[in-house]
């Protein structure tokens, strides 16, 4: 869904905001109010809303699946909202250089701002989709709480509370699904359309056999290389995988005749997205029906 092209232009743009809050302050919220927390995405923001619950008050700046966080241009809104936060949580590692200009272009004294790829030690030039990374997940989670007990701390035990809920019964066909992927397929040789599945074969214990600079070129909307695009064709071909995955939000002409010949190759074919879907899913949702949408499709091309 992103492209180099489109990514040097992000990081071109001019921010053209009135610093809204000068040297003003936020730190923790004032008596009788919630905290805002504001985040670029929301992938974190469904994370950041449910372990808040109704003691603070999240707002996603990018809430639209259609909407592309490399090349996203802000408002003067989007600007007052991070003003006014208390919170701010965005992804980093190259994929939102706007919310940290939104940042910069409006100094608060006391606001807090994640970088999950700071959080996670994800270099800029990394894959900066780690919302599927279950592990990159359990640290954002771990980092809010921590952040809302430092903003709130009477209701610190009220914030336990919140993560103990969402990680034991809001992720918990997640991580069984992930469990069940793992234990009866690890090892099965899949294929896939670019970087985002990457982060989660490796969980799932699945062998993702596509050149790496493939995923990476589509994912960066650059070209890939002709030795690449002839290596997938031949494991298609020879049915050296057994499912393809790709994003559909990206299906440039590459991924879509790789999946003309999977088709042929009667391999079966799961998709997954870059963004929640469809809008207004939870991130346990949303997650949750691609992994039984991958098994389903594992089921088909093994039996088992």
């Amino acid at each position: 869904m992103s492209s180099a092209a489109r990514h040097a232009m992000a990081v071109a743009i001019f921010v053209l905001v009135v610093p809204l809050a000068g040297c003003a302050s936020v730190g923790s919220a004032a008596p009788g109010s919630r905290p805002n927390v504001v985040t670029a995405e929301n992938v974190w923001g469904s994370i950041a809303s449910q372990l808040g619950g109704d003691r603070v008050s999240v707002t996603s700046i990018i809430d639209n699946p259609n909407a592309d966080p490399h090349d996203y241009e802000p408002t003067t809104e989007d600007a007052r909202a991070m003003a006014s936060a208390n919170f701010v949580i965005e992804n980093g590692v190259g994929y939102d250089p706007w919310a940290q200009r939104l940042v910069d272009a409006n100094p608060v004294s006391g606001r807090d701002v994640l970088d999950v790829g700071t959080l996670v030690g994800e270099p800029t030039k990394g894959n900066p989709h780690r919302w599927y990374s279950p592990s990159d997940v359990q640290q954002v989670i771990d980092a809010i709480t921590s952040e809302y007990q430092k903003l709130e701390p009477t209701e610190a035990s009220y914030f336990d509370q919140q993560r103990s809920t969402f990680e034991t019964s809001g992720l918990a066909q997640y991580h069984a699904l992930i469990s069940r992927i793992k234990t009866r397929y690890a090892g099965t040789p899949i294929g896939a359309s670019e970087s985002i599945f990457a982060l989660i074969a490796p969980s799932l214990g699945l062998n993702l056999i596509t050149p790496p600079a493939f995923l990476t070129a589509i994912s960066e909307g650059t070209e890939p290389t002709a030795e690449d695009k002839a290596a997938i064709d031949h494991q298609i071909s020879a049915q050296e995988i057994k499912v393809y995955v790709y994003n559909s939000q990206n299906a440039n002409p590459d991924v879509q005749r790789q999946i003309d010949e999977a088709m042929a190759a009667n391999i079966p074919i799961t998709t997954i997205t870059e963004t929640l879907f469809p809008a207004g899913a939870t991130f346990q949702a949303w997650q949750v029906a691609q992994l039984q949408a991958l098994a389903a499709a594992l089921h088909e091309a093994t039996g088992r």
